[in-house]
């Protein structure tokens, strides 16, 4: 209705547009997000930061994390998300897979289940059996830490994925658990900030600039 209200030259220039925004715009050669160019913008600026990329689903998600002005670095887009229902898999993305050999760290085994629920993690589990919590008694020698650091230490494991919530007594476990593993392998967390089921383009900038700064290792 707003179009048919409009001159009939804005209209077709707005047509005009479109056309050329369809023939013109197309995808950069090295992260593979919108650029009229061979590479975009992003790409060939010599101020950003190389040695760090961030990965997104969708083009948009880059729009919404460059109005934070928090990110010195560069992107790669994998143009959408793993949906085995939507018959989208990773040969669909922009992904080369990765095989890695990695434990992840629970505190419950009912944490074992909803990660199993998401169908993306590929490796093996630990799980603690509790939270390290000096107000209720609980020490390290209660939990199945000793097990895991034998475990961690005779096997090829190239990465130990802590994935504790972060209450006061997990982030204390997880601190605790991941000096004593760090010694033989990487340690990374999962990470916090965005809630599931939000679009990042809808995201305020504090909330992704949160995201942005508590990001850890993969």
């Amino acid at each position: 209705m707003h179009i048919l209200r409009r001159p009939e030259a804005e209209v077709e220039a707005l047509a005009q547009a479109l056309i050329e925004a369809k023939q013109q715009v197309g995808m950069c050669s090295v992260c593979f997000h919108l650029s009229a160019e061979p590479v975009c913008d992003i790409c060939r600026s010599p101020s950003r930061d190389s040695s760090t990329i961030c990965v997104v689903s969708d083009s948009r998600d880059v729009i919404a994390l460059e109005r934070t002005r928090e990110y010195p670095g560069k992107y790669h887009v994998l143009g959408g998300l793993i949906s085995p229902m939507d018959g989208i898999g990773p040969d669909q993305l922009n992904i080369t897979p990765l095989d890695s050999s990695t434990i992840c760290v629970v505190s419950d085994s009912r944490d074992v289940i909803a990660l199993e629920r998401t169908r993306e993690y590929p490796g093996k589990y630990h799980v603690l059996g509790g939270l390290i919590s000096p107000m209720d008694g609980i020490g390290p020698d209660q939990l199945n830490i000793t097990p895991l650091v034998r475990r961690v230490s005779q096997q090829d494991i190239k990465e130990v994925i802590m994935a504790i919530s972060p209450s006061v007594e997990g982030e204390t476990t997880t601190l605790y658990v991941g000096q004593l593993i760090k010694p033989f392998t990487k340690v990374t967390r999962i990470a916090f900030g965005l809630p599931m089921g939000g679009d990042l383009e809808y995201a305020d900038e504090v909330t992704l600039a949160r995201a942005l700064e508590g990001r850890r290792e993969l």
